[in-house]
């Protein structure tokens, strides 16, 4: 059976853009659209919707009220879509749920589509109640990150401020602290690091290397969606091809 589509976004060309590569997919039926959180609200009520590509940022009601409105039990498959806020894409991360980064691209597209349909066919209706339900908490109790970290060496303590690391990297059982002042070790994990910091300043760009987005002096692509990074202390640094959508997000504007 074919699927309906729900396109919520308070920007015409974005819901457009959105419409044009769903048409292309046979297993797409109806095609509706809310230009905000109130329009998507009362269509879910009144439709019978399958998918939903929900923007998070719109005005008087944004995305993540209108799932809040509705309710995780009611609602259905959702694939949010935002522009570059790295809180947000941290959480869908955290709860397994699918988003699209704006300028949304034709190949993410395919694949968020891909995902959605899966759900559909694999998941129970409390699995995804049960993901959103986490998305909605998670964002309403935002986690405290670290601001200090204390790194014991030759018998003392050095106390270093977070916001002074150019980068880590990964170093077995430790991760190494690369500041302008000298470079640390401190016995944590790269996973736990990666937590407990602000996903706001720090980007994962490898599966052993975390990097101070405000230490980015130069981004080139490479090979295979990889990036060659050049921090302002001119250190050189290269992506993983798994971390492409968290650079190619970061060499974007907003607008």
């Amino acid at each position: 059976m074919p699927l309906t589509v729900l396109l919520v976004d308070d920007e015409p060309l974005a819901r457009e853009g959105l419409r044009i590569l769903l048409a292309r997919d046979p297993d797409i039926g109806a095609i509706y659209d809310a230009k905000n959180g109130h329009e998507a609200v009362a269509q879910i009520r009144d439709r019978s919707i399958d998918l939903v590509f929900l923007d998070v940022q719109m005005p008087e009601m944004d995305g993540f009220a209108a799932v809040g409105e509705i309710g995780p039990e009611q609602m259905p498959a959702v694939v949010f879509v935002t522009a570059h806020d790295q809180y947000a894409i941290q959480a869908f991360e955290i709860n397994a749920i699918d988003y699209l980064l704006k300028p949304v691209t034709e190949d993410r597209f395919a694949k968020a589509l891909a995902r959605g349909k899966a759900r559909l066919e694999t998941r129970s209706g409390d699995d995804a109640s049960r993901q959103i339900l986490s998305l909605l908490e998670t964002i309403a109790s935002p986690a405290r990150y670290m601001k200090r970290l204390a790194v014991r060496t030759a018998g003392k303590t050095v106390l270093v401020d977070v916001g002074e690391i150019d980068w880590i990297e990964a170093a077995e059982n430790y991760v190494q602290l690369h500041t302008p002042n000298g470079n640390h070790l401190l016995h944590v994990t790269m996973s736990t690091m990666e937590k407990s910091l602000d996903p706001a300043v720090f980007l994962r760009i490898h599966r052993s290397v975390i990097v101070n987005v405000t230490r980015i002096r130069e981004l080139q692509p490479v090979m295979h969606g990889e990036y060659a990074i050049t921090l302002t202390s001119g250190a050189r640094l290269q992506s993983g091809r798994n971390y492409s959508e968290r650079l190619k997000a970061l060499a974007e504007n907003p607008f």
